[in-house]
């Protein structure tokens, strides 16, 4: 049966770079997390000590290999977010893209979509997925509008199904992306890339 090695690896795409969670990554986060609006929707403790504690766990989880965690690098050379793959399911061929947040100055760029062109490519044409999915905060509109421009499928919603760290009681949306949509995906993702003045490759990197 088809098993894939999923752990993260170096990604470029539209002058933006995916690199594996490492310590030095830590104080560009911090600074590129510095805003609450970053965290309001995430799964996240956000007290006092709350980036730390973010960090230690996602550095374990990304040297264990238990989830594949990038640094977001912008084209200007500065840390300006953070990715992953969890829920990984190496012998069903299936990951979830999430974790993902960006400092408020790269909202509605390049970056995000150069992102899902990277992770998304990766998954597809390199470790053979055959579905990846996606999912967010039933009040996070904004997430919401931008997976389902990527073309993906909203399946449906998870009701009651996570408490956040404020004790709010969450219902999560679901969304997927698989094997057979990702030509038709991707060449979505290289349009947007294109309009906003971005370099895209058209090949696996």
């Amino acid at each position: 049966m088809p098993t894939a090695d999923i752990h993260a690896v170096p990604l470029n795409a539209a002058g933006i770079a995916l690199e594996p969670l490492a310590e030095a990554h830590r104080a560009g986060l911090a600074e590129a997390g510095a805003d609450p609006a970053v965290w309001r929707y995430l799964p996240y403790d956000t007290s006092p000590g709350g980036f730390d504690r973010w960090f230690d766990t996602s550095l374990v989880l990304e040297q264990k290999h238990r989830e594949a965690i990038w640094a977001v690098r912008s084209h200007d050379g500065g840390i300006v977010g953070s990715t992953r793959y969890l829920n990984i399911a190496g012998h069903d061929l299936r990951v979830e893209i999430g974790g993902t947040w960006y400092a408020p100055a790269v909202w509605a760029s390049a970056v995000n979509p150069a992102c899902k062109l990277m992770l998304l490519r990766h998954g597809f044409e390199t470790l053979g997925l055959n579905r990846i999915e996606l999912k967010t905060d039933a009040r996070n509109a904004r997430s919401q509008a931008a997976i389902a421009k990527l073309g993906a499928t909203r399946e449906g919603v998870f009701r009651r199904h996570m408490v956040l760290p404020d004790g709010h009681i969450r219902d999560t949306v679901y969304f997927s992306i698989i094997r057979e949509e990702w030509p038709g995906v991707k060449a979505r993702l290289q349009e947007r890339l294109a309009s906003l003045g971005a370099p895209c490759e058209t090949t696996p990197v």
